[in-house]
């Protein structure tokens, strides 16, 4: 199975992309094809039976153009159309206009192109100066007449349907002008032409301004990463551009540089900031055989690291393909919308003519009747109803990417509005998955971080799972080691060692037997023991100068995030492996009330599916390992993962930040989505139900009525709307 991201040109509303689409997937050899319309891309799997071109000359066939592959970097680097052609034409609209219009508004009017006494020179100017407008929009009239030809209308066919009318009955008009019929001058609607495809330019230059801003989120991953690479070549190093890099190159990064390329490294130690990809405020430290990603930022050594994963394979462009992918899936509501435009056009220029004829037997004007004609077609362009929805899509992949969220398919995000039941895992999920140190009983005259600071100097010294909750509680406070000397392990008790001149022991309860000393301490130990901690006796030569409770413990906002869930009318249940009562400590500590403990993977996938089958649209959030199954089954899987491990993870949705609040950002940014997904589809149908039957002309007999221009700006407008009603979702969910 092959998969190919291709650009699209020549699109310009959800027929078209609908129409695409439907072609593409009828196509021997393609097993899916989705086309989206605001990123102009088509992602297309395929067998190993075609290849890339055969692939875009189907899209060529379907009155299309393939762009070729698309490459993120090269895509998000591309300047947007030149602003200046519509000053230009902007200009020459207001003397377009200002010819054409002057005299019904009582302005003054340029005596030599009068249209009373030079009719024809009058007719002859509006004529040239339209000629620009239409060889400006002949893209639009080519992609109009196109797509009549290939029987896919869409909304460019509407517009070279209206334009082409008013021009040629313009036309006409000037040639019955020459053969002395001077009372036709008042049925010339060039200005009608030269506005529309103004209007519908202006229109597609703001939409793709709007694309821009929808993109920002995906643009800022890609500029992450660095654009060079210091490579080290035997005993010196040479400055290489990225695409330079191979894998298994030694690279280099000094104290303030970004690491290039994903690696791990071979030599050397530093503080990486990481921040940008996992959430973590905190810089984590990274020696020999850890692995570094490309953009982090070396804050305080030299390391050298290995290449592995350069280019597509790297994790920046993982996220940036998996953000892609997700933007050219199809929500159900989306494909309602494109079914919706896939028959509307076809009405639409059924309706046009309907107005033409019923106008024409009314008013016995063929003027009239072209006029109801073009403005029809004009103001029922369906381009609000076709950005209605991808464009909201974009804002919200964008959005939940900056906010180190990764979401598979747009299913996922109207899936996620129907969730009535979030299922955690304990371990690793609610919990931070690894010892810490939760309670400190500090018997001597040193501080808590003087004691933690000796115990912490011998337990470096050791391997043992519980040295890393001293190793970590150190590193994030900042408290230097002491030098030791001496360092014993006692088998199955703890460890001895020296520190300036005085023994310690770090040790169990067992130490006090060893040592031949009387434990007074057996009523703190009991409160340790009780809250689940493994306990930690620190000793001064023969004195106890602290106990220290171990323990795996819950997610500082764990407690916050259920109670958010609650309030949102979701049922929380917690999985677990532990026991029935360690447990039930957690789960009382955070406010779940639903518990199963003492299950095997296997099992916590059989809860899942029995809630499913009870009618429960289930959540499952796990930290993606041994999870994986229940992930899987759940209507939607959520994982609290590594970034370098995105493209093995097999879950819906990815969280890198190790923040369980990216749950209730997930679901606000999802539910807002919808709402403002609604709203636009609203706006788009309310608006043209109510502009056709003026367009029509169905309201002149109250003094309600619309000329092309009009409908023209009017259409716009509609299309705005849409744009920043969807880009609503950048700015609220920012605050």
């Amino acid at each position: 199975m092959n998969k190919v991201i291709l650009k699209i040109g020549g699109m310009s509303c959800s027929a078209c992309s609908s129409h695409i689409e439907k072609y593409l997937n009828k196509q021997e050899g393609i097993v899916d094809a989705t086309v989206n319309l605001v990123m102009a891309q088509a992602i297309i799997e395929y067998d190993d039976t075609l290849d890339i071109e055969t692939i875009e000359r189907f899209i060529k066939e379907s009155g299309y153009e393939s762009l070729g592959i698309y490459d993120e970097k090269e895509e998000l680097k591309k300047q947007e159309a030149s602003k200046y052609p519509l000053i230009i034409l902007g200009i020459l609209a207001s003397f377009l206009m200002y010819i054409s219009m002057a005299p019904m508004i009582g302005l003054p009017t340029l005596s030599f192109l009068d249209r009373v006494s030079h009719p024809l020179r009058y007719g002859i100017c509006l004529f040239l100066l339209t000629i620009p407008f239409l060889i400006y929009g002949i893209d639009i009239l080519k992609n109009g007449i196109k797509n009549i030809k290939n029987k896919a209308p869409n909304m460019d066919s509407l517009v070279t349907l209206g334009v082409v009318a008013s021009f040629l009955y313009s036309t006409y008009n000037i040639v019955m002008i020459f053969l002395g019929k001077n009372e036709v001058v008042e049925h010339l609607y060039f200005e009608s032409s030269a506005l529309i495809l103004l209007f519908i330019k202006l229109g597609k230059y703001l939409n793709k301004q709007s694309r821009k801003k929808a993109k920002e989120a995906i643009k800022e991953l890609v500029q992450i990463t660095p654009k060079k690479a210091m490579l080290k070549v035997e005993d010196h190093f040479r400055e290489i551009t990225i695409d330079e890099v191979n894998n298994g190159d030694i690279l280099i990064a000094k104290p303030g540089e970004k690491i290039a390329v994903d690696g791990i490294i071979t030599d050397g130690e530093a503080h990486i900031d990481e921040a940008f990809i996992t959430g973590e405020a905190v810089p984590c430290k990274k020696t020999k055989e850890d692995k570094v990603v490309a953009g982090s930022i070396n804050l305080d050594g030299f390391i050298e690291y290995k290449a592995l994963k350069i280019g597509r394979d790297s994790t920046i462009s993982e996220i940036v393909r998996l953000v892609i992918e997700a933007t050219n899936t199809k929500a159900p509501i989306a494909k309602l919308a494109d079914n919706v435009s896939a028959y509307f056009v076809p009405v639409i220029i059924g309706i046009a003519f309907l107005s033409f004829l019923l106008s024409i037997i009314i008013t016995h004007s063929f003027s009239d009747a072209i006029l109801s004609f073009v403005t029809v077609l004009v103001v029922a362009c369906p381009c609000a109803l076709g950005l209605a929805t991808p464009l909201a899509i974009v804002a919200s992949m964008g959005r939940n990417a900056n906010n180190g969220i990764l979401v598979k398919t747009s299913t996922i995000l109207e899936e996620a509005n129907k969730i009535d039941t979030v299922v955690f895992d304990k371990t690793g999920t609610l919990t931070y998955g690894n010892l810490k140190i939760s309670k400190i009983y500090n018997y001597s005259r040193y501080t808590d971080y003087k004691l933690i600071g000796l115990a912490a100097s011998i337990e470096a010294k050791s391997s043992h799972p519980i040295s890393k909750a001293f190793m970590d509680y150190i590193e994030i406070r900042k408290i230097e080691l002491s030098p030791v000397e001496d360092f014993i392990t006692i088998t199955g008790i703890g460890l001895s060692a020296m520190i300036d001149g005085k023994d310690y022991y770090i040790g169990n309860t067992k130490l006090f037997q060893e040592l031949n000393i009387e434990n007074n301490y057996a009523e703190d130990e009991e409160k340790l023991l009780s809250s689940g901690n493994s306990i930690i006796y620190i000793i001064e030569n023969d004195k106890v100068i602290g106990l220290v409770g171990v323990r795996d413990i819950v997610k500082e906002e764990a407690k916050e995030v259920v109670e958010k869930l609650i309030s949102m009318n979701k049922e929380v249940i917690m999985l677990t492996g532990d026991n029935e009562l360690s447990a039930r400590r957690i789960a009382n500590s955070i406010g779940i009330q639903q518990i199963k403990a003492n299950l095997l993977p296997k099992e916590k996938t059989k809860v899942i599916q029995g809630l499913l089958e009870s009618g429960k649209k289930v959540m499952m959030v796990g930290d993606g390992i041994n999870d994986a199954p229940s992930l899987a089954t759940a209507t939607i899987g959520i994982s609290v993962h590594s970034a370098c491990d995105i493209a093995a993870n097999s879950s819906d949705v990815i969280f890198l930040h190790n923040d369980l609040n990216s749950l209730i950002t997930f679901l606000n940014i999802s539910r807002k989505t919808f709402q403002i997904i609604k709203e636009n589809l609203f706006w788009a149908f309310f608006y043209n139900i109510l502009m056709i039957p003026i367009a029509m002309g169905l309201f002149k007999p109250f003094g309600i009525s619309i000329n092309p221009m009009i409908a023209a700006f009017a259409m716009t407008c509609s299309s705005l709307t849409v744009v920043f009603n969807s880009l609503r979702l950048r700015e609220k969910n920012k605050k």
